[in-house]
C-alpha cells in the first residue's frame, strides 16, 4: 500500500520504519527541519529514536503531497494537535482509512480522537492503534502485541493485515470507546505511579495504584458505553502495566520528577517529549465531573498538577478515604 505517516516523533518514526520495512510505500511527513535532515542524511532520528537505523526511509516536508495519493493516513501527532492537523489535510482524506497513534482526550471539548476525526473527516474510516508498545522497542523489533480498534470491521482488519509482522502482532477490537479510554487514562495512572516512585514509595504502592486505576478506567469507560472486558485486554491492563513500570514511559518519568519536587512544566521540559498524561488528567477530571463518575486517583492527581496540592498529602488522602467494597464498587454501585 501507499501510506502517509504524519509526525516524526518516536512513535511515528517507529511505525514508519515498520511499514517501510514491510514493503509499503511510505510518505513520511516530518515537520522539523533538523529531524528531517537527521533522517535523510544519517538514516536515524537522533532526537526521538536514537540508535534505530531507518533502513532507507526518507522524510518529506510537504504534508499535502504526502497524503494526496496515499490509501491510508497514519496520524502520529499529539492529541492536542490532532484537530489542527486534520483540518489541514481534510480535503485529501476523503474515503481513506485514518489510523491514529496518539492517546488522550482533547482539552477544550473532552472529545476522544475518533470524535474529532468524525467531525472533520466524516467520510473516512477511523482506526485507533493502541496497546503496550513503546516506540524504542518496536523500532528494535522486540516482540509486541497491539490492538486495532474501529467501528468498521473491514477497516480494523485492513490495518491488522497492513501492520502485522513476525514481531508486531495486531489484534482487532470493535470497542473503539473502550480502547480509546484505556489508552488515554492509563497515562494518568502512570503519572501517579511515577509520582509515587519519586516520593520514595515502593512496589506495594505502585501495584495498588495500577489495580485501582483499572477500576477508574473501567468506570468511566462503561459510563461512556465501553465494554468492561476491553479494560482486561492489551489496551487496558496491558498498556497500563507497561506505562506504569517501563523505563521508556514518558508519563512515568514525568511523574517521578513531579514526586521529587518539580512542577509539571519543569518535568515535561526535562523529559523532552509530549507527556500526554498531564493534559489528559484535566480532561478526564472534567469528564468525570460531567458524567458523575467517582475517580479518586484522577481527582488527587488533578489537584497536584493544577491546584498545587502536595503529592504526599494527596497520597494520605487517597489512603484514608472512606472504606469501600472492592468489586461491588464498580459493578454494583
Amino acid at each position: 500500500m501507499k501510506i502517509a505517516v504524519i509526525g516524526g516523533g518516536s512513535w511515528g518514526t517507529a511505525i514508519a520504519r515498520l511499514l517501510h520495512k514491510k514493503g509499503h510505500e511510505v510518505n513520511f511527513f516530518v515537520r522539523n527541519d533538523e529531524d528531517r535532515k537527521s533522517i535523510n542524511e544519517k538514516g536515524i532520528n537522533e532526537k526521538y529514536l536514537p540508535g534505530v537505523e531507518l533502513a532507507g526511509l526518507k522524510a518529506q516536508s510537504d504534508i499535502l503531497s504526502c497524503v494526496d495519493s496515499c490509501e491510508m493516513i497514519v496520524m502520529a501527532v499529539p492529541t492536542q494537535k490532532f484537530r489542527e492537523v486534520a483540518q489541514s489535510i481534510k480535503d485529501k482524506a476523503d474515503g481513506k482509512v485514518i489510523v491514529n497513534l496518539s492517546k488522550g482526550l482533547e482539552l477544550k471539548t473532552l472529545d476522544r480522537v475518533s470524535e474529532i476525526s468524525a467531525e472533520i473527516m466524516p467520510n473516512s474510516q477511523f482506526v485507533s492503534l493502541s496497546g503496550p508498545s513503546h516506540a524504542e522497542e518496536v523500532g528494535k523489533e522486540i516482540p509486541t502485541a497491539i490492538v486495532a480498534a474501529s467501528t468498521s470491521n473491514n477497516a480494523s482488519k485492513l490495518v491488522q493485515e497492513t501492520f502485522a509482522t513476525d514481531t508486531f502482532r495486531v489484534y482487532t477490537n470493535s470497542d473503539l470507546i473502550g480502547v480509546e479510554i484505556g489508552g488515554a487514562l492509563k497515562n494518568i495512572i502512570a503519572l501517579a505511579a511515577g509520582m509515587s516512585d519519586g516520593l520514595g514509595y515502593g512496589d506495594n504502592t505502585t501495584a495498588a495504584l495500577a489495580t485501582r486505576g483499572i477500576y477508574e478506567m473501567s468506570k468511566l469507560g462503561m459510563k461512556l458505553g465501553a465494554n468492561p472486558q476491553t479494560f482486561n485486554g492489551l489496551s487496558g491492563i496491558g498498556d497500563l502495566i507497561v506505562t506504569c513500570t517501563s523505563k521508556h514511559s514518558r508519563n512515568r518519568r514525568a511523574g517521578i520528577l513531579i514526586g521529587q519536587g518539580l512542577s509539571s512544566e519543569e518535568a515535561s521540559e526535562k523529559v523532552g517529549q509530549v507527556v500526554e498524561g498531564i493534559k489528559t488528567t484535566k480532561s478526564a477530571h472534567d469528564l468525570a465531573l460531567k458524567y458523575g463518575v467517582n475517580m479518586p486517583i484522577t481527582e488527587k492527581l488533578y489537584e497536584v498538577l493544577y491546584n498545587n496540592k502536595d503529592p504526599r498529602e494527596a497520597v494520605v488522602e487517597l489512603m484514608t478515604r472512606g472504606y469501600k467494597q472492592e468489586i461491588e464498587e464498580i459493578f454494583f454501585e
